[in-house]
């Protein structure tokens, strides 16, 4: 039984391919949004990776993937930092009330005249006039 060179040749296209697909990297999937939200060391290389070649980076999945994983972490740290800010608005305006409030009672206290508590002044017995010689 004779070999073909056609056979032959597509034999050898067949190793070649396999060769070819077993030798060369295999491609890594890019990162999805959520898991570049959850692990955010790999989020900073991603971004640092992105920042280095901007030319490419507009092109890029992934760059693209962590910038919009940027910007959901800054919309959910937005709310929890508003909330703090808001308690501490509020912790504030309370002590500014109770200084006020403390102010406004010793102020009332002076203010007051407690009859039990006022100096003694003699008293002078009226001047009697005297007569003119």
């Amino acid at each position: 039984m004779q070999i073909s060179s056609k056979s032959m040749f597509a034999g050898g296209c067949l190793c070649a391919a396999i060769v070819t697909s077993a030798c060369s990297p295999r491609q890594i999937p890019p990162m999805s949004v959520n898991d570049l939200m959850e692990d955010r060391v790999t989020l900073d290389g991603v971004l640092m990776k992105c920042n280095q070649n901007p030319s490419g980076a507009r092109s890029d999945v992934e760059c693209m993937n962590a910038r919009v994983a940027i910007e959901r972490l800054a919309s959910q740290s937005e709310p929890a930092e508003e909330a703090k800010r808001q308690a501490e608005f509020e912790r504030s305006r309370e002590r500014l009330r109770l200084a006020q409030d403390k102010q406004r009672q010793e102020q009332e206290e002076k203010a007051k005249v407690d009859a039990y508590h006022l100096p003694l002044v003699p008293v002078d017995p009226p001047a009697t006039p005297r007569p003119n010689p």
